[in-house]
């Protein structure tokens, strides 16, 4: 799958287990199905279900692999995540194409913060 690495919405963890993710969401869910792709913090996540009465909620298949080698595994019910749905093939992107998929791991090595006037 394909995402333009341009966030969609802010979505919330409802629940997690060792095995699969709860999030829920709006926008990201509008025309999704199960089996769908959506990027939860750039991470490729496949739909497993659908839920609650506004289908307001969606669940996804982790890997303890997954939680242990990304930023997943930092999470909590209450967190928030970014979220962006797989590209269409026939829309349009505004960001770049990024495939959603842990190719590899990095370590910072040096950060600092920067303030902006408004």
């Amino acid at each position: 799958m394909s995402f333009t690495g341009i966030i969609e919405e802010k979505g919330k963890v409802k629940s997690l287990s060792k095995n699969s993710i709860c999030i829920e969401a709006k926008k990201v869910l509008e025309k999704t199905g199960i089996g769908d792709s959506i990027a939860v913090n750039g991470v490729c996540l496949t739909v497993t279900s659908l839920g609650g009465r506004e289908n307001n909620f969606f669940t996804a298949d982790v890997m303890p692999e997954t939680f242990s080698r990304t930023n997943l595994g930092n999470l909590k019910e209450g967190s928030a995540v970014n979220l962006e749905r797989a590209m269409a093939a026939d829309g349009r992107f505004g960001g770049h194409i990024v495939s959603g998929h842990i190719d590899g791991r990095g370590k910072i090595g040096r950060r600092s913060e920067e303030h902006t006037s408004e």
